[in-house]
């Protein structure tokens, strides 16, 4: 089993910070903030080691890693994974920007 290394684009780094930040306004405090970019954090690490483990797409090698109320969309090559997306399930999908 190769663990592959994680890139993340510039897309999915502000959708991140985007999703972060709303629940910090929205609650007030950093705690569910922390706890979800704990919940993230792990997600990421389970992608290393399986990084079949998520639902394929219409995209060629793109896959949705799904968690509740949110959706990692990444891309997976010999020896990288690229995320692509962090995404809101409850937003318009149509607003979706994965290339």
């Amino acid at each position: 089993m190769v663990k592959r290394k994680i890139i993340w684009s510039l897309r999915a780094k502000e959708d991140l910070f985007e999703i972060l930040d709303f629940y910090y306004k929205r609650n007030g405090t950093k705690t569910f903030s922390i706890n979800l970019h704990s919940d993230f954090r792990k997600n990421i690490k389970i992608l290393e080691k399986h990084p079949e483990i998520g639902l394929k797409t219409d995209i060629e090698n793109v896959r949705n890693l799904i968690d509740g109320n949110f959706s990692i969309f990444y891309e997976i090559t010999v020896n990288e994974i690229h995320i692509l997306s962090v995404w809101d399930n409850r937003q318009d999908l149509e607003k979706l920007q994965l290339k």
